[in-house]
């Protein structure tokens, strides 16, 4: 009789077990799943987000650019005797020439031209000129060896660096930061810190509403490469990132 009763809790004890793993198992997977389905989301919308930037900027560049020239030429040659009519054409052809300006920087944000011209590391150095903001923030870009054009990697890349400039800027409250970018063997390594306030990344991550560092993680996944962020409160932050190249 004891031998059946031990043998009945044996058996229910590794039900029991068995029970358990399977529920755990089942847990990590779905945990596994949505992780994925998660980033591939996040992954489509990055991709989504670059076709669109790379159509408008085209279509600002092709379309409206030399149409408003065009308008702006027609107006020059209107001719006029009454001053008051001659100070409405100047003053059109001056608010022409200040859509103008304004569409060329919104298009050079969209897709920076320098990027394709001179590759990678200028651009970057480019966007910081244009930012204009040096008496906020000194940025300092440094490469340890040449770095080889590779427009379908530059491209996330220079992103990736918009982004965090923009959330150095925004978020930081640094006085400084280094881009530092070596090729090494068959890798894009980049280092990129800051002398900032400093945060806490996993709670970033779970607050986030927009992209933020998910828009970071996804272009590195889609680049097949890593990214690791290292921050704590009032000990600035450190991003590594490796890329492979070849």
């Amino acid at each position: 009789m004891e031998d059946r009763i031990f043998y009945i809790t044996v058996f229910l004890s590794s039900l029991l077990a068995v029970i358990i793993a399977f529920f755990i198992t089942s847990i990590i997977r779905y945990h596994r799943r949505y992780v994925r389905m998660q980033r591939e989301r996040i992954t489509a919308e990055v991709r989504l987000l670059e076709n669109e930037r790379k159509r408008i900027a085209s279509d600002l560049h092709d379309s409206l650019g030399p149409l408003l020239s065009s308008v702006k030429l027609s107006i020059s040659s209107v001719e006029v005797n009454d001053p008051r009519d001659q100070q409405v054409i100047q003053k059109s052809s001056r608010h022409i020439d200040e859509i103008i300006t304004s569409m060329r920087q919104i298009s050079y944000d969209l897709l920076p031209t320098a990027l394709e011209r001179k590759g990678l590391v200028e651009a970057i150095k480019e966007f910081i000129r244009h930012l204009g903001r040096e008496e906020e923030l000194e940025v300092r870009v440094y490469t340890m060896n040449p770095i080889e054009p590779h427009p379908e990697q530059d491209i996330h890349l220079f992103r990736i660096m918009q982004e965090i400039i923009h959330n150095t800027l925004k978020h930081a409250n640094a006085s400084r930061l280094d881009i530092g970018l070596r090729k090494d063997n068959d890798e894009l390594l980049l280092l990129v810190q800051d002398n900032g306030q400093g945060f806490s990344v996993e709670k970033a991550r779970e607050h986030s509403r927009g992209l933020g560092l998910k828009s970071l993680e996804a272009r590195t996944d889609i680049l097949g490469g890593t990214i690791t962020i290292r921050s704590a409160v009032g000990e600035g932050t450190r991003y590594y990132i490796r890329v492979p190249r070849r």
